[in-house]
């Protein structure tokens, strides 16, 4: 999997919360097409260049919860997408399970925030219209499992 350069500036808002989920995409893209164990994954990203700007303990979290929980993100997701989860392109599972993952146990991050990671890491390595299907896919599950929040922001 390589980053695709079709934006003016690539490195622009690479925090190291967002770098952890750039990693864990990848990790969970690895597990997804070799189902590695997490932790031969997760050494072999530790050597990965630009790892050490990354919240490592945020990218272990991600990698780990989802790949652990993953069978009931997947529950999750399937009436929110229009195919079987085991359908979809790797980018765009993996991106989702990581999605789902942070709106069901992060709640502390604003789902739009979540959302908005999700698309950016889906415009960065995805397919040229997959950002909007992911965005699609993650605003409807807002609504399943932060039913509170997203009812505040539609009053706004």
């Amino acid at each position: 999997m390589t980053e695709k350069t079709t934006h003016a500036n690539p490195n622009k808002n690479r925090t190291p919360r967002h770098r952890a989920r750039e990693f864990a995409l990848q990790g969970l893209y690895q597990w997804l097409l070799n189902n590695e164990p997490a932790a031969t994954i997760i050494a072999n990203i530790r050597t990965a260049h630009g790892f050490d700007k990354a919240d490592s303990e945020y990218f272990k979290e991600l990698l780990h919860g989802a790949i652990a929980q993953s069978v009931e993100l997947r529950e999750l997701l399937a009436p929110t997408v229009d195919r079987p989860v085991a359908e979809l392109s790797p980018i765009e599972h993996a991106v989702l399970l990581l999605g789902a993952y942070e709106l069901k146990n992060q709640l502390e991050i604003p789902y739009r925030v979540v959302i908005n990671e999700a698309v950016e890491l889906t415009k960065s390595f995805g397919g040229i219209d997959g950002h909007k299907y992911v965005n699609g896919v993650l605003d409807r599950l807002v609504g399943r499992l932060r039913p509170d929040e997203a009812g505040a922001d539609a009053k706004r």
